[in-house]
């Protein structure tokens, strides 16, 4: 083989912009369609990895939030029960400046506090008043459950593309746990979007600590892109030698028959196969609840985030990220099927 391909592996990190040197996976990847194209008897070609696309920032992902008239708020902050500590507040210094999950919190407890203050007057003005009020942060809630969910600066932790790879082996904790914490926040975001303002939301700080210190999301999606390019150049290498350059004669025999399974068996399916299952269970344990959490607040989610969710998380889109590693995948495994049958090769050998 020509002296080029002994510089294949060492350059890969200079231009795999996600590249993590001790994740072994882009190493693996790349070795694999090297192992293909020698078992076949060609020459192996790499594709340039393009880059995933990161998460919009911050700034096209967070929703103002609109607040009541300031005349209604001094008027409520001046009536006798729990409201009036609610809205002091949010009109006291601190309140002004409110992270998205403490906001989320006083508006959920401001429906609550104006629901329970309707029973305690007489003046139907006021009556009128707080349930004009009550109307108008419902309609809002929304907006406060976005902000608090895909508008937190820790989710660009959890998707942030420069921790490399999902690990070919490592403890399966931090996915469960990530998990765990986004199927509890889509319960309770279900909750509060169907007007349950009393929605335990303590947790959720929670959630958004593990987001910042875990990078799993971004793993993935560094990962899907690595295997659609990989996977497709050696498709591409299989798919040469069962149409146009049959690698075996009509009858099957063939002196590269030994190297094929070993190829199959060794690099295919012991390895390649194994980390596509581990990259797979780990998508339905995280990418679809995340998806879920973007899906039902789709009337809400800003235009800058819906081409990016529609990309990246959407599972059932065909054009997006995963919907390119399912048909990589298929596609794959298709032609391994057809050359090992055109050469008489048991997979299991």
């Amino acid at each position: 083989m020509p002296d080029t391909r002994k510089l294949i592996i060492p350059l890969l990190c200079l231009y795999l912009a996600s590249c993590a040197p001790d994740s072994g996976v882009p190493e693996m990847m790349d070795n694999y369609v090297v192992q293909v194209a020698d078992a076949l008897e060609l020459n192996p070609e790499l594709s340039e990895v393009s880059p995933v696309s990161q998460i919009p920032r911050r700034r096209e992902r967070f929703l103002e939030m609109p607040d009541l008239d300031m005349g209604m708020l001094d008027f409520l902050s001046l009536y006798g029960c729990e409201l009036q500590y609610v809205v002091g507040e949010r009109n006291s210094i601190m309140g002004r400046v409110m992270q998205p999950l403490n906001r989320l919190r006083y508006e959920a407890h401001f429906i609550r506090a104006a629901e329970n203050c309707i029973p305690q007057t007489d003046r139907e003005s006021v009556k009128e008043d707080l349930q004009e009020a009550i109307e108008s942060k419902s309609e809002t809630l929304a907006i406060a459950v976005w902000n608090a969910t895909w508008g937190v600066e820790e989710v660009e932790r959890l998707f942030t593309l420069a921790q490399g790879y999902y690990p070919g082996k490592s403890d399966e904790n931090p996915v469960a746990e990530l998990a765990s914490g986004v199927m509890k926040l889509n319960r309770t975001v279900t909750g509060l979007l169907g007007g349950n303002t009393d929605e335990p939301l303590e947790y959720v700080g929670e959630v958004h600590q593990r987001w910042q210190a875990e990078h799993r999301a971004g793993q993935l999606m560094n990962s899907a892109r690595l295997l659609v390019t990989r996977l497709d150049d050696a498709t591409a290498l299989l798919a040469r030698r069962v149409e146009t350059d049959p690698l075996c004669p009509e009858d099957g025999a063939s002196t590269a028959t030994g190297a094929l399974g070993e190829a199959y068996s060794r690099a295919y399916a012991e390895g390649v196969q194994t980390y596509l299952q581990r990259v797979d269970q780990a998508k339905e344990a995280l990418i679809e609840p995340l998806e879920k959490l973007a899906a039902q607040q789709e009337d809400t989610m800003p235009e800058a985030f819906r081409e990016w969710y529609r990309q990246h998380l959407d599972t059932e889109n065909t054009g997006s990220l995963w919907g390119q590693l399912d048909r990589a995948t298929e596609t794959h495994a298709l032609r391994w099927q057809q050359l090992l049958a055109q050469c008489g090769v048991s997979p299991d050998s």
